[in-house]
């Protein structure tokens, strides 16, 4: 099991997370998408407050220690998410399926938008969790970077399958098995944020662009690309356009990508690495094509009929925002009922009618096409079996690997 212990932190890490904190996903509301896929900065967790000790884990590898389970007794569940990712009624004064779950099960669900950065958040949390007592949460919602490394700190519950029947059948094949959490034994994801290629239609001259090959080696689009500033979002794009999995590969596969695009920024092709901050070059056509966060690209689309989208025949990278209990949360059952709530399809399609992310929920399409059938059809929020076979997810990295990664994505993009 993973412990704390003091960690020098590199300019290249404290660049990582300047980048995402300030203009990359750290810096988004969950509107408009997205934020920290993982520096790995968690050692650091909120960079002062680790102090210069290092913390043991609470709990045990198998799973982190419950207090005796209140939920029988107290109808309440604490839930901890981040900023507009819930449901609410068209005059904003209810969340209609958090009401409804009240309703029928008598739970009532205290709901709170806490959450506005993975860091940030580990922060709050990661004293209690360290001594071992209840943080007040029983349910949160965080990135699985985050999410594997709570796991792997014995600071997140186990579930129980039997108060999970409809999580465990409905959830999509493309989220079933990460690494971190292989057979969902500590977690359930709450929705995919898929990093595809985008492109102005207009700025290409009506040339579709679907390749990282493209991007990275067509002279009619030189000077006018940009990747993100995200190292796992980037890297993993160009491991796929290699023929590379990003759940398996080596060191040399990550020196041979890093190597790849350093050659399109000596010769000029690639315009910048960005934060979402690309959004507004791509609607001007001032950037023709790039890496993007499929959130923004459905918010641009509203706006823009001439930026397109596209999934690389080689596959895209899908990164997940996850439900977990943390060690010794007092109603941990009462927040099984409610996570399992979310994936009937009823409810998981009035969700994703208003989040706007992908689902992980199957069965949804045709619950979804009767609140409105232009998402249905949207494979941005509700993939295909031919989209859905080309999601990849980005391998666990050790403190190491991702100390070492880190810096030469660093010096790649001059951070």
């Amino acid at each position: 099991m993973e412990s704390y212990e003091t960690e020098r932190l590199t300019p290249a890490r404290l660049a990582a997370m300047r980048r995402s904190l300030s203009n990359g996903r750290g810096a988004l509301t969950r509107r408009s998408l997205l934020r920290a896929s993982g520096m790995g900065a968690l050692a650091l967790g909120g960079t002062a407050t680790l102090g210069a000790c290092g913390i043991p884990p609470a709990g045990r590898a198998e799973g982190g220690t419950a207090s005796d389970d209140h939920s029988a007794k107290e109808k309440v569940v604490n839930f901890s998410n981040w900023t507009e990712y819930m449901d609410v009624s068209e005059d904003e004064k209810s969340r209609p399926t958090l009401e409804a779950f009240t309703k029928r099960t008598g739970i009532r669900v205290k709901y709170t938008e806490d959450i506005n950065d993975n860091v940030e958040f580990f922060g709050k949390v990661k004293p209690q969790l360290a001594a071992g007592q209840d943080t007040g949460r029983d349910l949160i919602c965080v990135t699985d970077w985050l999410a594997a490394r709570m796991i792997r700190l014995g600071w997140v519950q186990k579930l129980d399958a039997s108060n999970l029947p409809h999580a465990f059948a409905n959830t999509s094949a493309q989220f079933r098995t990460p690494d971190w959490d292989p057979g969902r034994a500590y977690s359930y994801p709450w929705t995919g944020i898929p990093t595809v290629i985008a492109y102005n239609v207009k700025a290409t001259g009506g040339r579709k662009v679907d390749s990282v090959t493209q991007l990275l080696d067509d002279p009619k689009l030189k000077g006018r690309v940009s990747f993100l500033s995200e190292m796992r979002d980037t890297i993993g794009m160009t491991l796929l356009d290699q023929g590379k999995d990003p759940g398996k590969f080596t060191d040399a596969d990550f020196d041979e990508a890093i190597g790849r695009l350093q050659k399109a920024v000596d010769k000029k092709q690639i315009r910048r690495f960005t934060g979402n901050d690309y959004t507004a070059d791509l609607s001007k056509g001032d950037i023709a094509a790039c890496v993007a966060w499929a959130g923004d690209i459905i918010q641009l689309q509203a706006d823009n009929p001439d930026i397109k989208f596209a999934i690389p025949a080689a596959g895209y990278i899908t990164s997940s925002d996850n439900l977990l209990v943390p060690a010794h949360a007092r109603h941990k059952a009462n927040a099984e009922k409610l996570m399992d709530y979310y994936f009937e399809p009823p409810v998981a399609a009035r969700l994703a009618a208003y989040i706007n992310y992908v689902c992980p929920v199957d069965g949804v399409r045709g619950e979804l096409a009767k609140i409105d059938p232009e998402m249905a059809s949207n494979t941005l929020i509700l993939p295909d079996r031919e989209m859905a076979g080309k999601s990849r997810s980005f391998r666990s990295l050790s403190t190491k690997e991702e100390t070492a990664y880190e810096e030469k994505f660093a010096k790649l993009i001059g951070a």
